[in-house]
């Protein structure tokens, strides 16, 4: 018989201070943001759109969210991944580049298991990285 140490899920509480220092990050760059948070199963917890914000940015929020949570990994680290020649093959967006894929997913962890996710929208792609980062630290 083997033991398993329960990891305590992610909460809407802990999304909810996800989405805040997302906010307070894009804010002090003067940056309008959405921000979607999921749990491990990918629901979702809690979302924010800034209506300053590229109204796409809530779409791409939460399929950044959901592509760092089922990859397990920061969108930002798979982008080389889905260009012409890479790990990935994609239909090419009006971006240049696979929407779902653009830097600003990153996932949750707690004692070292997945938990949720977290996805930024609305700044350029290493500033919606930078956001959802600092958003993650914030938990620590």
């Amino acid at each position: 018989m083997s033991t398993t140490t329960a990891v305590a899920p992610l909460t809407t509480e802990d999304a909810e201070v996800l989405v805040a220092a997302a906010r307070r990050a894009a804010e002090a760059a003067g940056v309008s943001i959405s921000v979607t948070v999921l749990d491990a199963g990918g629901h979702p917890l809690a979302f924010r759109r800034d209506d300053q914000a590229v109204l796409i940015s809530g779409e791409t929020s939460t399929r950044k969210a959901y592509t760092a949570l089922q990859l397990d990994s920061a969108t930002a680290d798979l982008v080389d991944a889905v260009q012409p020649g890479g790990l990935f093959h994609t239909l090419p967006t009006a971006l240049d580049r696979p929407l779902l894929f653009i830097a600003g997913g990153v996932p949750v962890h707690r004692d070292g298991r997945l938990i949720g996710a977290i996805g930024v929208g609305g700044g350029a792609p290493d500033q919606d990285h930078g956001f959802a980062v600092a958003a993650v630290e914030s938990l620590a």
